[in-house]
C-alpha cells in the first residue's frame, strides 16, 4: 500500500492512475458555464435583434415573424424556428425577467446535474414550451426563453422535493404561482409557459424522483436519465414539427 494525503492507495490504483479528485470548485457544473453561455447568447441575440431586425427596448420588431416559433412557417420547412424562437425576446423587461430566473435557477441546477445534462434538460424544456405554444396559439409567432425557464422551475420543484423541501417552504411556490397567473395576460404565451413547466416537472421526476426516499423510477440512475432526456427532447422536437402542420386546438 502507498501512503496518500488521505489514507492509503493500493498499488494497482496508483499504477492505473484512474482516480480523479474533485473539489467544490471543480465538480462538473460548479462553474455554471452552460448557464452563463445561455444568458450570453440570449443577450447577444437581443442586441442583434435591435440592430438588424427593428426590435426596440419594448418590442420584438421583425424577430418574431422572421425567427420566432411560428407554426405556419415551421410547416413550410423552417423547423429551426423551434430553437431560435427560444432565444428571441420582445423587449428589455421580457429578456431581463427571463435571464434573471435563468441565472438564479440555472446556476443551482447546473451544479446538481453537471454541464451536459443541464444543457439537455434546458433544450428539452425549450422544445416542450414550443409544442405548448403552438398547441394554444397556432397562428401566432412566439418568442422568448420562458418555456425553457418554466421547465427549469419544474425541475427545481422536484429537486427540492427529493430533499424534503416542499413547494411553499421556499419562495419557489409563490414565484411559480405568480408567473402562472401572469401567463393569462394578453400577449403572453400560456401554452409556452405551461408546456415548459409540465415537461420540467416530468424531467424532475426522472432525475430526482417524486420525494424523499423515492428516487428516480428509472433503473440505471444518471446514465439512463440522460438517455431518456435526450430521447424525450428528440420526441418533442418531432412533435413540434407535427403540431405545426395544422391547428389542433
Amino acid at each position: 500500500m502507498h501512503q496518500a494525503s488521505v489514507g492509503v492507495h493500493c498499488p494497482e490504483c496508483t499504477a492505473s492512475n484512474t482516480q480523479k479528485v474533485y473539489t467544490a470548485a471543480t465538480l462538473p457544473g460548479a462553474q455554471g458555464l452552460v448557464t452563463r453561455a445561455l444568458v450570453g447568447i440570449n443577450a447577444a441575440v437581443f442586441v442583434l435583434s435591435i440592430v438588424a431586425l427593428g426590435a426596440t427596448l419594448s418590442t420584438s420588431g421583425r424577430s418574431g415573424i422572421d425567427y420566432g416559433t411560428w407554426a405556419p412557417a415551421i410547416a413550410d420547412g423552417e423547423w429551426w424556428r423551434i430553437v431560435t424562437g427560444g432565444f428571441m425576446h420582445s423587449g428589455v423587461i421580457h429578456i431581463g425577467f427571463n435571464m434573471y430566473l435563468l441565472w438564479q435557477i440555472g446556476l443551482r441546477l447546473e451544479r446538481m446535474l453537471g454541464e451536459i445534462d443541464f444543457g439537455l434538460v434546458y433544450m428539452t424544456a425549450l422544445f416542450g414550451g414550443s409544442v405548448g405554444a403552438m398547441l394554444l396559439d397556432w397562428s401566432v409567432p412566439v418568442v422568448g426563453a420562458s418555456g425553457a425557464v418554466f421547465g427549469l422551475l419544474g425541475v427545481m420543484v422536484m429537486a427540492l422535493r427529493s430533499q424534503g423541501i416542499g413547494l411553499f417552504d421556499t419562495g419557489l411556490g409563490m414565484l411559480i404561482g405568480l408567473n402562472v397567473l401572469l401567463s393569462f395576460r394578453s400577449g403572453v404565451s400560456l401554452g409556452g409557459h405551461m408546456g415548459g413547466l409540465v415537461i420540467g416537472v416530468l424531467l424532475g421526476v426522472l432525475w430526482f424522483g417524486i420525494g424523499p426516499g423515492q428516487p428516480s423510477p428509472l433503473p440505471g440512475g444518471k446514465q439512463t436519465a440522460r438517455w431518456v432526456t435526450l430521447g424525450l427532447g428528440v420526441l418533442l422536437f418531432g412533435a413540434a414539427i407535427a403540431v405545426a402542420q395544422q391547428p389542433i386546438l
